[in-house]
């Protein structure tokens, strides 16, 4: 007669507050999103060092390419944090205090609109410029008349906006470091191995 198979004694609860696994395509869009900010500004700064004519315009088409790919991976990011809503404050850092919870949707808002606005000042100065727009081949809309001057202040509002990303992505990269070494919990891990679909 076989004996019965031992059964695993029930799970317990995660504790409310703690930390789980955001979505996996959140993490995929997060990583594709600084992939594609980071090589907009390689090529961008790749170009001030070359001399070539030719290469010069290639780099700035693919600058103006990885800058509208971070447009829309933004759309899509706000498109899927809109849907998953609940799982995101499902997913979050932990019993942090007020003022921590404040700032860091402070940042995050600023991080957003950084990406939406480089990206828009970017496409409008190559308007200004009377250069239009393409991707992959499709000239786009343009959102302003050739204009010098709008020209001069969209290339500065453009660089402010650049230091401006800059700044914050040191931050919340900061923040992440923090939340590593100094309140030892998961939320770094959880952006390195995202939750898998049930």
């Amino acid at each position: 007669m076989n004996a019965p198979l031992p059964v695993p004694p029930p799970q317990a609860p995660a504790a409310p507050g703690t930390p789980s696994r955001p979505p996996a395509a959140l993490v995929a869009l997060h990583w594709l999103t600084v992939a594609a900010v980071i090589a907009a500004a390689a090529v961008i700064l790749l170009r001030g060092e070359i001399s070539g004519r030719a290469v010069k315009q290639w780099l700035l088409d693919g600058h103006r390419h990885f800058g509208l790919l971070v447009l829309a991976l933004l759309c899509l990011r706000i498109g899927l944090r809109l849907r998953l809503a609940a799982t995101c404050r499902a997913a979050g850092t932990g019993p942090l205090a007020r003022m921590e919870r404040i700032a860091a949707a402070i940042t995050h808002a600023a991080l957003y609109a950084s990406l939406l606005a480089l990206p828009l000042l970017g496409w409008a100065l190559s308007d200004a410029l009377a250069k239009p727009v393409h991707l992959f081949g499709v000239a786009l809309p343009s959102l302003v008349e050739p204009d010098p001057d709008l020209a001069d202040a969209l290339q500065a509002w453009h660089l402010d906006a650049a230091w401006a990303l800059l700044a914050l992505a040191a931050l919340h990269a900061g923040a992440a470091l923090w939340h590593h070494f100094v309140r030892r919990d998961e939320v770094l891990r959880n952006m390195l191995r995202a939750r898998r679909p049930r």
